[in-house]
């Protein structure tokens, strides 16, 4: 029996040192990486902690890109749309934290305090307002939250199938199930880097139409080995819940262009009440002279396979929306 124990003790003590071997061995390689693949953008400096954006163009305009959750990293996810739209425009691309090269920090993910953060991070690049935030997926619910407290500073909309406050009471869904903060805590032990090596393809963006080099993806795929699914990933998706409450009531000005891309409802079952992607953002875009949805066939990251259109119509529709916004409208029939 006394043998057995000791054997018993021998195995967990050994098991201790493989786990710990393993976790230094990730953080090493981590630190080696970082070096190796420094920040492709510039470093900013919010709340004391580092943030990266992506500046390219010029233009009479700024378009401000704001990734989806659990992007990992946004930089590389939209350059090739940013790449095409930075030829007419100044483009932004903001990696809030928890993304990409942007730090992890300990602040709570709320709706406030990352609209603040995205403010700071924008005036510490001395990239001046107002801007024509582009938000993907979730940071419409930013989109829309900055738009109503500084309106002063957003001059349009171009959403890219982006969520919006009303859309779970609209379709009668749920919002994702909160998620134990341990979970977060995986990217530090390297059982991500494990995940994104045998299922690279939940983490990289979609390649289908060839946008992206072998280059790009390796690097995603790398980033999400230190990022995915972090602390601050799970706490803003924890947070969803807040962030509709505290946007539910919002609205966009009647005055504000927006254009809303959504995924098209070709060959997706009919719902019983007819209600369609395209005839929910028509409940936001109030005012048809400059505000628009426009359905496109592609996945909910429609910038994967739909760069050429939505680099077209925003191109049109900033055009023709503020070089004679009170007559011409959109442009977009």
């Amino acid at each position: 029996m006394k043998k057995c124990m000791k054997i018993m003790r021998y195995v967990l003590l050994l098991l201790l040192a493989l786990i710990f071997i393993f976790i230094a061995t990730h953080q090493i390689l981590t630190a080696v990486e970082k070096k190796q693949y420094p920040a492709t953008g510039k470093i900013v400096t919010v709340n004391g902690k580092h943030m990266s954006l992506s500046i390219q163009g010029e233009g009479n305009h700024t378009i401000v890109l704001l990734p989806g959750l659990g992007t990992v990293s946004p930089i590389l996810d939209f350059m090739p749309l940013a790449e095409e739209l930075a030829k007419d425009n100044r483009v932004v691309i903001v990696e809030p934290f928890g993304y990409g090269w942007s730090d992890i920090v300990s602040d709570e993910r709320t709706l406030e305090n990352e609209v603040e953060e995205i403010r700071s991070a924008l005036s510490a690049a001395d990239v001046a307002g107002p801007y024509i935030l582009m938000p993907h997926s979730l940071t419409g619910l930013h989109a829309i939250y900055y738009a109503n407290t500084y309106p002063d500073e957003v001059e349009g909309i171009v959403g890219i199938d982006c969520t919006l406050p009303s859309m779970v009471d609209y379709f009668e869904e749920e919002t994702p199930k909160h998620m134990s903060p341990f979970i977060g805590q995986l990217a530090n032990l390297g059982i991500m880097r494990i995940v994104a090596q045998i299922e690279p393809d939940n983490f990289i963006s979609d390649n289908t139409n060839l946008y992206y080099s072998q280059e790009n993806l390796d690097l995603q795929r790398t980033i999400a080995g230190w990022k995915a699914n972090n602390k601050n990933v799970i706490d803003q998706m924890n947070h969803i819940d807040d962030s509709i409450a505290k946007t539910h009531d919002m609205s966009f000005s009647q005055d504000l262009p927006i254009l809303f891309f959504t995924q098209s409802d070709e060959g997706k079952k009919t719902r019983e009440d007819g209600k369609t992607s395209v005839s929910f953002y028509e409940t936001y875009a109030t005012n048809t002279s400059i505000q628009k949805v426009i359905p496109l066939n592609g996945p909910h990251y429609l910038h994967w396979t739909c760069k050429e259109e939505l680099v077209e119509y925003t191109n049109q529709f900033i055009s023709s929306s503020f070089s004679s916004k009170s007559t011409s409208g959109t442009g977009l029939e």
